[in-house]
């Protein structure tokens, strides 16, 4: 099944460590829902709590003396299951007894040859509690690991040897630990909240609680925060090749945000400019499908001149439907989740402006949905180029069997789904948004140019 991005927060040098994490997961809510989890550095102790379901639903629960003792530090993950089941012993931060340290890792992305590295780390007689990736990097430093030394430089050793998409804060009793792969497929970031440092998956995180944003951690870097906020910055490894996730601009990120140092708003009114330019479309209507779909929609109708309008209600109160484990979950989820509003579609040509159509399933629900309440013609325009290939890198496309567009053509597709016509974006319009900075993306599930071959081996 196609799962989501997670997404990390940590702060250092603050007495509210634990709330501000808190707060800076509530941004970050719609990177995971699954799974929620804070590790705190407290009076010289390190201390987890985590579970499954909302951040509010994991930690409202907690009594009040928890937060109100001072913390120094603390690190926190909201998740979507991208490797390893969906259960608590998988929730994150991940945290393992490391010598005298008590060491815990959160991890956005996935490690693409943890398969090969799980098999012969378990051949060396290591033990995993549960099946995540993050495990394997915690076993590869353990390994690695000489008395006397702290876990950073085992840390740094394990991701010299795995391959794939790592954003990742660790904490111990040591301090807090920063890290992005070479390649920079997941963001992060870095921001300064007064005399406190601040890391995060988006910047809307920040503004959650007045910080600002200094840099992103760059590809390849790994930074050092002692418990006083003081930083160590060094490069660890480094690749000739950027491999940002351009579908972090797609749907993903908050359009609050700005990830890959680019504000995720300008870049989908960008893909739904150019979009109409590529595809324009005899209509009375653009209507977006919410809420991904809104940006591009805006864009599409002012380089159209066709009016805009809001003619499909969300309830907010229904999680994302693309990760639901059954098509039944799915159908029900969309039918849940968005619902025409009649006077804006009945008797209209209307474009529907979606951000993405992976499995089909949904976008025919829609169609029929608007046909049945009206609609005289009902007609997509897709802003991103058409899934073909898995993605190993944080959304974990299972198989190209289950991508529509991998065993069909657009004009199939069209038909499957009972739209009038349906156009994507081309991926040469797509990156020409992002202009001089195209060959900094990924975009692996539209071409096939995998920057790293999945489950390489070790």
């Amino acid at each position: 099944m196609l799962k989501e991005a997670c997404g990390i927060f940590g702060i250092a040098n603050h007495p509210d460590a634990a709330a501000i994490t808190r707060l800076g997961l509530f941004a970050l809510q719609h990177r995971g829902q699954e799974s929620a989890g804070i590790f705190i550095l407290r009076e010289g102790k390190c201390e987890l709590q985590k579970g499954m379901g909302l951040v509010s639903e994991v930690f409202d629960r907690l009594p009040k003396e928890w937060w109100k003792t001072p913390q120094e530090m603390a690190i926190g993950h909201v998740r979507y299951s991208t490797a390893g089941g969906s259960n608590v012993m998988n929730a994150q931060p991940f945290v393992v007894e490391f010598d005298k340290w008590r060491l815990g890792l959160a991890h956005n992305g996935t490690i693409s040859n943890a398969a090969n590295w799980r098999n012969h780390l378990k051949r060396g007689g290591a033990i995993f509690q549960g099946d995540l990736d993050t495990e394997v990097v915690l076993h590869i430093a353990a390994h690695h690991h000489k008395a006397g030394n702290t876990p950073w430089e085992a840390v740094e050793y394990a991701l010299k040897n795995v391959e794939g998409a790592f954003s990742l804060l660790g904490l111990c009793e040591d301090g807090m630990m920063v890290a992005r792969d070479p390649f920079g497929f997941r963001p992060l970031a870095i921001g300064k909240l007064g005399d406190s440092v601040v890391f995060a998956s988006e910047t809307c995180a920040f503004d959650m609680m007045g910080a600002k944003y200094v840099r992103d951690v760059e590809p390849g870097e790994m930074i050092l925060v002692s418990k006083d906020g003081k930083m160590e910055s060094r490069i660890f490894a480094y690749s000739k090749r950027r491999a940002h996730c351009v579908f972090e601009h797609i749907y993903f990120s908050r359009p609050d945000s700005r990830v890959f140092n680019e504000s995720v708003y300008a870049m989908r009114k960008e893909f739904g400019r150019k979009l109409a330019e590529e595809h324009p479309v005899d209509a009375d209507v653009i209507i977006p499908v919410p809420d991904s779909g809104m940006y591009a929609a805006l864009g599409f109708a002012e380089a159209s001149g066709i009016p805009f309008d809001l003619g499909i209600m969300r309830n907010h109160y229904v999680g994302r439907t693309f990760i639901k484990p059954t098509p039944a979950d799915r159908k029900a989820a969309v039918n849940m989740k968005l619902n025409p509003i009649r006077e804006a579609i009945e008797g209209k040509r209307v474009c529907l402006v979606e951000d993405s159509i992976v499995r089909g399933n949904t976008s025919k629900e829609r169609v029929r949905t608007l046909r049945e309440i009206g609609a005289k013609e009902v007609h997509m325009r897709i802003s991103c180029p058409p899934h073909v290939q898995p993605c190993y890198f944080g959304i974990d496309f299972p198989s190209a069997d289950e991508l529509i567009a991998h065993k069909y053509s657009v004009d199939e597709i069209a038909k499957i789904i009972d739209a009038d016509s349906l156009a994507y974006i081309s991926l040469e319009g797509l990156l020409s948004c992002v202009g001089k900075k195209s060959g900094d993306y990924c975009h692996a599930c539209f071409s096939g140019d995998y920057p790293v071959k999945p489950q390489g081996n070790i």
